[in-house]
């Protein structure tokens, strides 16, 4: 699983994410804005307010808005999650050798 270590607020509804294997690429939010749960970010100023939380799981507003790390992580990669499962599962085999 993977987690966001750092994070930048960009101008017109981008992000740019680091994440703990090194991957580090922009993510583009203004599809959302508007829309549904997203409402709020019409306010450009509770766009900013995203964090990462204490988890570095989930990048995070107030309202209980956020995003799973991994699939930010695969919109950045371009991969499909079939590819991230594999790997943790090289990462953390289910079950080790006697």
């Amino acid at each position: 699983m993977k987690k966001i270590t750092a994070l930048k607020i960009l101008e017109n509804y981008r992000i740019w994410l680091r994440f703990d294997d090194g991957v580090e690429g922009n993510v583009e939010f203004s599809p959302y804005v508007g829309r549904g749960v997203f409402a709020p970010w019409t306010d450009y100023a509770f766009f900013r307010e995203g964090r990462i939380d204490e988890s570095g799981r989930t990048l995070s507003w107030p309202a209980e808005l956020d995003f799973c790390a991994d699939a930010l992580w695969l919109q950045i990669t371009g991969k499909q999650p079939d590819q991230l499962l594999l790997r943790l599962r090289q990462e953390r085999p289910a079950h080790a050798d006697p």
